[in-house]
């Protein structure tokens, strides 16, 4: 296992480079998106993973895909990943591309139709649930950092632990509260835009607003699935479950989160939902806050190969 050291790494790359193939393919509900499956040498048929995005990040290339790519594989495990079609895609949408993924993979000799999963993170960490929710087609899900609330509630907190984190007191906390929830009614059609953008006026020379993360002007009002409510969607889930939280998330409250997947696993009937916290880590799995591949975290790598080999490769 890579220790991911610069030396270590690099040996790890020359390995895998004789122990692997790559496979370029499109995929994608009406559209094409350029993807590239990874899998072990062999003629298989081999168990898969399919890498669904954060929402900041819409490439094939996310360092997190990579090291899913590199480490899976030489196991056993062949990792699909692909360019999302652009940015605030509705899930709804989202969940079409992947079901078009899954069935692009379905169609291949080398891999077992029977044995294909979802990994997703952050908002790859909603999509894949509601995938797995409508389809009979995946096998297991594997999710980090996924959130128990609505996109608006998870954003509430992200901003304010932000702001706190950067000295601000509990009365710009409150601020940004305030002006976030106007800018969300604007959004849900409960307020006007002149009020909405009027308060965003009166906020933006306060030294917290860009911990608010509001367009300093408003655009269309559209943000898909803002309201979504991804209890119901995860208490209609029966497969396999792994969930990686950081100790500290600094974008959603790991702890409701949490609970929301105890209640909607004892729902579900589903014994087999394992949750691991991932110490010295936030809401990505790596170390010191940090987005490098070279900083994810060791027990975050042999959590997630050992659960594969007792779920995807037994």
């Amino acid at each position: 296992m890579c220790s991911r050291s610069s030396k270590a790494c690099a040996t790890c790359s020359a390995s895998i480079a004789t122990a692997v193939r790559e496979v370029a393919l499109t995929v994608g509900d009406g559209v094409a998106l350029d993807a590239v499956l990874t899998l072990p040498a062999g003629p298989g048929p081999y168990p898969a993973l399919i890498a669904l995005h954060p929402a900041a990040d819409r490439s094939r290339d996310q360092y997190l895909f990579r090291h899913l790519a590199a480490v899976l594989p030489p196991r056993g495990v062949a990792v699909l990943r692909y360019d999302r079609r652009g940015d605030d895609v509705p899930l709804e949408v989202q969940a079409a591309d992947t079901a078009s993924a899954i069935t692009t993979l379905r169609s291949r000799d080398d891999i077992d139709a029977a044995r294909i999963g979802l990994w997703g993170f952050s908002q790859g960490a909603w999509v894949a649930p509601l995938v797995a929710s409508e389809s009979h087609e995946v096998a297991f899900l594997v999710l980090v950092a996924s959130t128990g609330v609505s996109p608006s509630e998870q954003m509430l907190y992200g901003t304010t632990k932000h702001a706190r984190e950067a000295g601000f007191d509990l009365d710009a906390e409150r601020a940004i509260v305030a002006l976030r929830r106007t800018v969300d009614d604007w959004r849900r059609g409960r307020v006007t835009r002149e009020s909405a953008q009027a308060a965003v006026d009166a906020a933006s020379g306060g030294p917290w607003f860009e911990h608010a993360w509001v367009e300093r002007t408003l655009g269309d009002g559209s943000w898909p699935n803002m309201d979504f409510d991804p209890e119901p969607v995860f208490s209609r889930v029966r497969v396999p479950v792994l969930l990686f939280y950081g100790d500290d998330d600094e974008w959603q409250p790991i702890e409701r989160s949490m609970a929301a997947w105890r209640r909607a696993a004892a729902r579900a009937a589903n014994e087999d939902v394992t949750i691991v916290r991932l110490a010295g880590t936030r809401h990505a799995p790596t170390l010191h806050g940090g987005e490098d591949i070279a900083l994810i975290a060791p027990e975050y790598e042999r959590a997630l190969v050992a659960w594969l080999e007792a779920r995807a490769l037994r």
